[in-house]
């Protein structure tokens, strides 16, 4: 066993590839090894500015040797299936061919015995495959080299057991030298080995593994900022980025200047993170600090002094034009910006993003009564204003803050507070981890834009498929079950399908029906996944969707818990084995019968006291359980079906359902459908596992 390293050298990666490119160059070496029979114990892969690195452990020297039969003709078939037979094995001749007697007669075997061979050889194929395969989002040529990579390469480096593999690809040949930082430490450097590898670059400036680079970022401007009284913002996605910007990062403290300190934090925020790649800082009471932090790839001698004094430079120009634009927006009042929004097209068939906001308006004044709280003029309001900013200056040059915006420029135009708040929070929540509004006209804003959005893409046919949402439906989806549920409200979901379809009848064809029975489906399938992150097994939502035209998801909740605690006990499990019972006797003699026993009279026919005990209690479980299911006390109703536990047993431990009495077991049989569908009316339990 040895150790494997290898690295690509090239210019400047895209920081936003790298982190993909080492984990694809990793699966790619892995699983190339792997078929050949030498799979390593351990690979680990690194990306970094100008180099892709990958260390694998326990690479075994040889192949192993493979031994493989290949079954041949009998040895009396026709020539031509014995001469092909021997093109197919690589055989000279049948000589070469055992024969083997098995129950069919003789037949030739063909033994194929082939030598492993080295490691070294089977790497260099491995290595060269997977870089010829490596997939990049963007690639270029350079120079008269006729290979694709992400940047121009300078080098290959590739060591086996310390020795160097002979590596080619893009018109280089790997050695055992590598190179450190562009500026601190040009020089070549000669390698043996990974650590050596890994401890000789940080000598020359370099720090191979992110997760380095990223601690040094973090824990470096954290110590700066505290130093200053001052805390980090957290930003786990720019920390990413410049993670893969700077081979030695170099934390350093700048200043904003204080003519810029009165516009909105989310603005200065956003220019320093979207066009210079500054961490904003923050006070102890949360407010942005007049400080920035800056990563540099270099070391001063002056301490940075000059590289904090360019960027500062740099920044006045940016945040001079983010003040121009707001001083500038705030001069127009948010509802005239609104007919500006017929010159922006949402999507073709669907029409201008202003006729999505008339479209949001109608539904979210529909919708406003199931919200609790929601005063319908200022959710009328809201809508109308709720897109808005798309048309400031500010949005379009920091598209990021949409809604953001548009609450600051509510609130300058004196619109009501919760107004102001529902223009920036009806985009929410993006995600399983975004806050979820609460407040209610914000709530009726927000599902009032994700419905007309998933309505509108459904009634024109443009619906997620498994690998692409490029409308981010799902996301949608799953926005609108999170509104629902965290704010417990009781909406009929087909109902609103049906009136958000209403409003686009002028623009669709398709029948708000399938539409809306798609749409709930969907829905199904966004709840289970869910739920599922939750804990929440998909088997029992699948159990209650079942039952049909279940659209109230605060309902459907309510009977999931109650049928979660009613398998989680010992009657309810038990239950569950009976009713499975019961189900498959009644579909094997349903087939063998070629009849149903659905409306079979039972009364006087079962032939047993322990079958007319348990046809009693049905009676009255069925009765009263239809009665707790339309008063929503779904908990009583799995009680009531623990209840049939005990005379379910005894009837299956004293009674044969296939009775030689025709009439008895036809009851019987019935009986046993009546159990199913008692069983199933408070949810489908042919669809629970395990």
């Amino acid at each position: 066993m040895a150790e494997l390293l290898f690295e690509i050298f090239s210019e400047e990666i895209p920081a936003r590839m790298q982190r993909q490119a080492a984990a694809d160059l990793g699966r790619l070496v892995g699983d190339g090894l792997k078929a050949q029979g030498l799979a390593a114990t351990s690979i680990a892969a690194y990306g970094g500015p100008r180099r892709l690195a990958l260390a694998a452990d326990g690479v075994p020297a040889m192949q192993p040797d493979i031994s493989d039969e290949k079954k041949g003709p009998r040895i009396d078939a026709p020539e031509q299936a014995l001469q092909g037979f021997l093109r197919q094995s690589g055989l000279a001749s049948l000589d070469q061919a055992e024969v083997r007697e098995l129950d069919k007669g003789k037949f030739y075997f063909a033994v194929i015995r082939k030598k492993g061979r080295p490691a070294t050889d089977v790497i260099k194929e491995v290595i060269e495959a997977a870089l010829a395969q490596l997939p990049w989002p963007k690639s270029m040529r350079w120079a008269s080299n006729p290979t694709r990579w992400v940047r121009p390469l300078h080098g290959l480096l590739c060591l086996f057991d310390g020795k160097v593999v002979a590596v080619s690809f893009a018109g280089l040949t790997a050695s055992n030298t590598t190179r450190g930082h562009r500026f601190l430490a040009p020089a070549v450097i000669a390698v043996s080995g990974f650590a050596d590898y890994k401890s000789k670059l940080k000598a020359a400036y370099v720090l191979v593994d992110p997760a380095d680079r990223a601690k040094a970022i973090s824990e470096g401007l954290v110590k700066l900022a505290a130093g200053e009284g001052l805390a980090v913002s957290d930003d786990h996605g720019l920390l990413d980025e410049v993670t893969g910007l700077a081979e030695w990062p170099v934390p350093l403290l700048g200043t904003i200047d204080a003519a810029f300190m009165d516009v909105p934090a989310e603005i200065l925020t956003s220019s320093m993170r979207k066009h210079q790649k500054y961490f904003a800082l923050k006070k102890p009471d949360g407010s942005l600090a007049n400080r920035f932090g800056v990563i540099a790839n270099m070391i001063n001698a002056d301490g940075g002094k000059e590289v904090v004094a360019g960027n500062e430079k740099v920044l006045r120009a940016r945040l001079s034009d983010a003040k121009f634009f707001w001083d500038q927006d705030r001069g127009t009042r948010l509802d005239a910006r609104v007919s500006k929004l017929a010159e922006r097209v949402f999507q073709a068939k669907l029409g201008t993003v202003r006729d999505k906001v008339d479209r949001i308006g109608a539904l979210a004044k529909t919708l406003a009564p199931s919200v609790p709280g929601a005063d319908i003029n200022h959710v009328a309001r809201a809508a109308l204003l709720c897109k808005a900013d798309l048309s400031s200056d500010l949005v379009g040059e920091f598209p990021d803050l949409q809604g953001v915006m548009g609450r600051y420029f509510a609130l300058n135009d004196k619109e009501p507070p919760a107004v102001a708040v529902a223009v920036a929070e009806h985009y929410s929540p993006l995600g399983p981890g975004d806050m979820c509004p609460t407040k209610p006209v914000s709530v009726a804003v927000s599902l009032a834009d994700k419905l007309d959005s998933l309505v509108g893409f459904f009634a024109i046919d443009e619906k997620p498929t498994g690998s692409k949402d490029p409308f981010a439906l799902r996301r949608a989806a799953l926005g609108i079950i999170r509104l629902v549920l965290e704010n417990r409200l009781r909406l009929r979901l087909l109902d609103v399908f049906k009136a958000a379809h209403a409003g686009l009848e002028s623009r669709v064809t398709s029948d708000a029906k399938k539409v809306s029975g798609e749409l709930l489906d969907f829905f199904a399938d966004r709840l289970k996944a869910h739920l599922r992150d939750k804990g929440t097994r998909h088997d029992l939502v699948s159990a209650v969707f079942a039952l049909g035209g279940e659209d109230d998801l605060i309902r459907l909740m309510a009977r999931v818990a109650a049928l979660k605690s009613f398998l989680e006990s010992e009657n309810g499990a038990n239950l569950l084995v009976a009713y499975r019972r019961a189900a498959n006797i009644v579909r094997i003699e349903q087939k063998k019968d070629k009849t149903s026993f659905g409306s079979v009279n039972l009364a006087g026919e079962l032939g047993a006291p322990e079958a007319d005990a348990l046809f009693t209690h049905l009676e009255y479980v069925d009765r009263q359980a239809e009665s707790a299911l339309q008063r929503e006390f779904f908990e009583q109703a799995m009680s009531l079906l623990a209840s049939l536990r005990q005379p379910v047993d005894l009837f299956f431990d004293k009674v044969t359902v296939n009775a030689d009495n025709p009439a008895h077991r036809k009851a019987r049989l019935g009986l046993l459908t009546r159990i199913v569908s008692t069983m199933n009316r408070v949810a489908d339990f042919g669809k629970i596992e395990g």
